[in-house]
């Protein structure tokens, strides 16, 4: 979305307002709040008289006036103040007590959110500096209506300023949104194979995202339902770490005539709002490769004394890289398939696809995705497709009710080349999806087909079993000043060679293959006093992704190779003689 460069410029003349009195790190404190506080202002313009009316009317009737004076707003909120921003001018020398007023005059879910926002301080700031009149009055006079500002453009404004404001202060940006196109192909892979249901009247679903941000997942999948079936309603859940972020989150979901009592504030791993709850579909982007130490004593505490009927019983990544945590909560929170099932969509880096070992707790959450058959297909994207890092990233689409074709198959496309460069980098973002790159991709996962172009496969088909291995132990004897084997006297191995710890080594076996006649035609041949400690078999799982894509060139011919090297050493000998000439 390209976002109103009016409204940016507008907004870029308020930070050098702040400039001097405020740290550039700090102008989102002041500029974030303040859109959010327009933007509501605006909102509720058309129907501040009739509210004010109201609870005048139901004052003098001795009733509680709150459910009327949402039903005069049309809004899930109201302000009950005689003020707006525009009367606030009105003021000069009150304006701290008059605005502070106004603020306490909201309902309930907005003061929450300028809590989150700490918009009290920045009011105190702003009047010690002598600014406060000076920024109010720049916000009143821009009009930030939805006929004049859309809710999917304000949401965009929002995004591009927190992405502004942490690149100054060296912050991760792409810790609070994903980039809308990708977001748009996640939208589209999960609705795909729904659009039939989804184009019923009356149509309600759920969407849930446990890393919301500033909530663009949930705002692109409504927009994109809508699309399908305008009588449809998607009812949106989220919770979010970063308070900035949940603010904006749940002020945009209150715009939208959301239930925002379902936009939940708290790290989502340590404690999850939404206990208890499923849903029909699911979008996430987690931060990559994050580390848990700090939440590591909450996560085992759950692992041990709830296993399966937690969230985290299939195992639990290495401390260093908390993805798959998040994978596995997704897990925990869908509808199960007797009613009805749940899909959902993830964006991970690489190394959950082939981190640790068998046994390990990474293969280990492998092995349960793929041996429940909960995995549709993984698409990877192009490097640099996000704002805060240019390393490969892969969706997984996961799902619970898999159509009949798909069961017991996983799909890998390979989209890194589907890209274009963009006309200008945003901080790691260097390249997009166009549309016609969506659409391409989002039909290679519909057809559900092998594919290969120039020679190039880019969809492939596996069953899961394929990913699948044991990894056996191979043990060679410890031999005697004779050479021959030393044999156990006591214990278990009574009677059997001594195992050299030295010599011992282990094979992956293709869970496809008997391990007896891979022991037989790979090992024996090469070492044939070896044998397997059975007790010692693991069973592991990888998704081996680039592997499946890699397609072998040759090199050239050697006499091609000699001939481009001696055309190389004649010139430099030219250009030697020119210089002794």
């Amino acid at each position: 979305m390209i976002i109103n460069p009016n409204l940016s410029s507008f907004i870029w003349s308020v930070a050098d307002l702040l400039r001097g009195d405020y740290k550039q790190s700090e102008y989102g404190k002041v500029i974030l709040p303040f859109t959010v506080l327009r933007r509501l202002d605006c909102v509720l313009e058309p129907t501040k008289e009739a509210v004010l009316q109201e609870k005048a009317a139901r004052e003098r009737a001795g009733l509680n006036p709150e459910p009327f004076l949402l039903r005069k707003s049309g809004q899930f909120f109201y302000n009950t103040s005689p003020l707006d921003l525009k009367k606030l001018m009105g003021d000069q020398d009150h304006i701290g007590e008059n605005l502070r007023a106004y603020m306490q005059a909201f309902s309930p879910e907005v003061r929450d959110i300028f809590e989150s926002f700490e918009f009290h301080t920045q009011i105190d700031k702003l009047a010690k500096a002598g600014l406060l009149y000076m920024v109010t009055e720049k916000f009143a006079n821009i009009d930030l209506h939805p006929d004049v500002v859309s809710n999917a453009e304000m949401g965009a404004v929002f995004e591009e300023l927190i992405r502004k404001f942490a690149e100054i202060s060296n912050e991760t940006a792409g810790e609070h949104f994903t980039p809308r196109e990708v977001i748009r192909l996640m939208v589209n892979l999960l609705f795909i194979e729904d659009d039939q249901v989804l184009t019923k009247p009356g149509v309600v679903r759920s969407m849930y995202d446990p890393t919301a941000g500033t909530g663009g997942m949930l705002s692109v999948a409504e927009e994109h339902l809508a699309s399908l079936n305008p009588d449809a309603r998607l009812v949106m859940h989220g919770q979010e770490l970063n308070p900035e972020s949940y603010a904006i989150c749940k002020a945009d979901m209150l715009i939208k005539g959301q239930d925002v009592s379902n936009i939940i504030f708290g790290n989502t791993l340590s404690n999850d709002g939404m206990m208890g709850k499923d849903f029909d579909y699911m979008l996430s982007n987690p931060p990559f490769g994050v580390e848990w130490k700090k939440i590591e004593k909450e996560i085992r505490q759950e692992a041990e004394q709830k296993g399966f009927n937690g969230r985290f019983g299939p195992g639990l990544p290495r401390v260093s890289d908390g993805s798959l945590l998040f994978l596995l909560h997704l897990v925990s929170k869908m509808r199960p398939a007797v009613d009805g099932g749940s899909r959902f969509g993830i964006v991970l880096n690489g190394s959950p696809l082939f981190t640790g070992g068998a046994g390990s707790g990474e293969s280990e959450i492998r092995r349960y995705m793929l041996e429940n058959d909960l995995v549709e297909a993984i698409i990877g994207l192009p490097t640099d497709m996000f704002y805060n890092t240019g390393i490969s990233t892969y969706i997984w689409i996961v799902s619970n009710r898999k159509p009949a074709d798909r069961k017991g198959k996983l799909q890998l496309i390979d989209a890194s080349s589907f890209w274009q460069k963009m006309r200008k980098s945003l901080g790691s973002k260097r390249k997009e999806l166009s549309p016609e790159h969506i659409s391409d991709i989002t039909r290679l996962f519909g057809e559900f087909q092998e594919l290969s172009r120039d020679g190039v496969p880019i969809s492939r088909i596996f069953n899961n079993e394929d990913f699948g291995y044991n990894t056996i132990t191979v043990e060679r004897p410890e031999l005697d000043d004779a050479g021959k084997p030393l044999i156990s006297t006591k214990g278990k191995g009574k009677g059997k060679p001594v195992p050299n710890a030295s010599l011992r080594d282990t094979e992956n076996v293709p869970l496809s293959e008997d391990v007896e006649t891979y022991f037989k035609s790979e090992v024996l041949p090469h070492a044939p006093d070896a044998w397997i400690d059975h007790d010692k078999t693991k069973i592991g799982y990888e998704i081996p992704f680039n592997r499946h894509f890699y397609v072998f060139k040759p090199p050239r011919p050697l006499a091609e190779i000699d001939a481009e090297l001696k055309g190389v050493t004649d010139r430099i000998l030219i250009m030697i003689n020119g210089l002794t000439a």
